[in-house]
C-alpha cells in the first residue's frame, strides 16, 4: 500500500531532474501519473517526445502507471490538454506539481528582452496556466487537490546573474501565497518548493564537492508527502528542500524606526539616522549567509 494509491497527479517537466523523481516517487506511491515534458534543451529550445516517453517506461517497468503528455506549459490550450490526459486516462486529477523550467542566465548589464521574457513565459506564466488548469478540474470534482509549485532560492533570496529567472521565481511565491488563501475553502492545498538539486539546469551552478550529496532524489519525498492525505492542513508553506534537510522559509518584520503615530511625519535627515544607528543589528539579506 502506498501513501497515494488511487491518487492522479500531473508533473510538469517531468522528463528529468527533479520533474523525473517527483514522478517516479509519486508512482512508487501508488499514484497513476501524467508525465509532461516538451523535451526541449535546457535554454527551451526544441522539442521531443523521448524524454516523457523514458520516464513513463520506467514507471510502468516499476508497475506502475502513467502516460505522456509533451505539450508546452507557456500554451493555454496544452496546458489544458494536459488535465484533460489526467482525467481521459485515470478518470481524475489530485495533485499537479508545477516544475517546468528553463535557464537564461546573464549578469543585468548584458540582459536582453528576449531573455527575460522566455525565461518567465516559461517560470511564471507556465506555473499559472498549468496551475489553473488543474485548479479549475479540483474545483469541478470537489473534493480538493493538491498543487506544488517551485519556486527559488534565486527568486526568494536573490542569486547573482540571474534577475530573469530570480523575478519569475518570486513572482511564483507570490502567486501561490494568494492562491493557497483561495483555495482552502475547497479543500485545495497549495505549497511552495524551493529546492536545490543536481539537474541539468544546476550541473554547471553548483559546486562539485555538492553534487554527490544533492540528487534530485533527495528532493522529492517531501514534495511527495505534501500530496498526501497526511498533509490536507498544510498550505501556504515555502519549503527549501536540500540533500536530506527540509527547511521551513518564513518571513521576520524588523521596526527599524518608529515614533508615536500622533507627531510629525520624520525629517528626512532624522529618519535616516535612526535607520543608519540599528544598521549593525540587521539580519543578513540572505539568512542562509548566517554563520554556521
Amino acid at each position: 500500500m502506498g501513501m497515494l494509491d488511487g491518487k492522479v497527479a500531473l508533473v510538469t517537466g517531468a522528463g528529468g531532474g527533479l520533474g523525473r523523481a517527483h514522478a517516479l516517487l509519486l508512482a512508487k506511491e501508488g499514484a497513476a501519473v501524467v508525465v509532461n515534458d516538451l523535451g526541449g534543451s535546457r535554454d527551451g529550445t526544441g522539442a521531443s517526445s523521448s524524454m516523457a516517453d523514458l520516464v513513463v517506461q520506467e514507471i510502468k517497468d516499476a508497475g506502475g502507471q502513467a502516460v505522456a503528455d509533451y505539450g508546452s506549459v507557456t500554451d493555454k490550450d496544452q496546458a489544458a490538454a494536459m488535465v484533460k490526459a489526467a482525467v481521459d486516462n485515470f478518470g481524475k486529477l489530485d495533485i499537479c506539481i508545477c516544475n517546468a523550467g528553463i535557464l537564461r542566465d546573464k549578469s543585468f548589464k548584458n540582459m536582453t528582452d528576449d531573455m527575460w521574457d522566455v525565461v518567465n513565459e516559461v517560470h511564471l506564466r507556465g506555473t499559472y496556466l498549468s496551475a489553473k488548469a488543474a485548479y479549475d478540474q479540483m474545483l469541478e470534482q470537489g473534493s480538493g487537490g493538491r498543487i506544488v509549485v517551485t519556486s527559488s532560492t534565486s527568486g526568494l533570496l536573490g542569486n547573482f546573474g540571474q534577475t530573469n529567472y530570480g523575478a519569475a521565481k518570486a513572482g511564483i511565491a507570490g502567486f501561490a501565497r494568494c492562491l493557497y488563501l483561495e483555495g482552502a475553502r475547497y479543500g485545495i492545498t497549495v505549497n511552495i518548493l524551493a529546492p536545490t538539486a543536481l539537474s541539468r539546469l544546476t550541473d554547471d551552478i553548483l559546486p562539485e564537492a555538492a553534487k554527490a550529496t544533492i540528487p534530485p532524489e533527495k528532493v522529492s519525498p517531501a514534495v511527495v508527502w505534501l500530496c498526501t492525505d497526511e498533509a490536507k492542513e498544510i498550505t501556504g508553506r515555502t519549503w527549501l528542500v536540500a540533500g536530506n534537510r527540509v527547511s521551513m522559509l518564513s518571513w521576520n518584520l524588523e521596526t527599524i524606526a518608529a515614533k508615536d503615530e500622533g507627531e510629525e511625519p520624520w525629517d528626512v535627515e532624522t529618519v535616516g539616522e535612526v535607520i543608519l544607528s540599528t544598521k549593525d543589528n540587521w539580519p543578513p539579506i540572505n539568512p542562509m549567509q548566517r554563520a554556521g
